[in-house]
């Protein structure tokens, strides 16, 4: 995890000067792809623990809270797995 003192990495990324755009569009998808794994990874490393995520469940969630609240929220994915604990902190999301 990066220390809070350290810039995003986004704001850190520079694409060459000279890059065209079919250039700048590979760098782009790679560094996407590169992204897209890591999480994937960091998923599967959670689900080997035991840990339970929101992945693949926090719409649904938001939907349900729709359902019942009138208002729907995407969930954050640091919020509690919690379904009880999560709907209570509704206002927070």
């Amino acid at each position: 995890m990066a220390d809070d003192d350290e810039p995003a990495v986004a704001e850190r990324l520079t694409l060459p000067d000279d890059a065209d755009d079919d250039e700048a569009a590979a760098i782009l998808a790679a560094i996407g792809a590169h992204v897209r794994d890591s999480e994937a990874a960091a998923a599967a490393a959670a689900a080997e623990d035991g840990e339970e995520t929101w992945d693949g469940k926090r719409w649904a969630f938001a939907g349900r809270l729709e359902a019942l609240g009138g208002r729907g929220a995407r969930v954050p994915r640091g919020a509690p797995t919690d379904a009880w604990t999560a709907s209570g902190r509704t206002d927070r999301f």
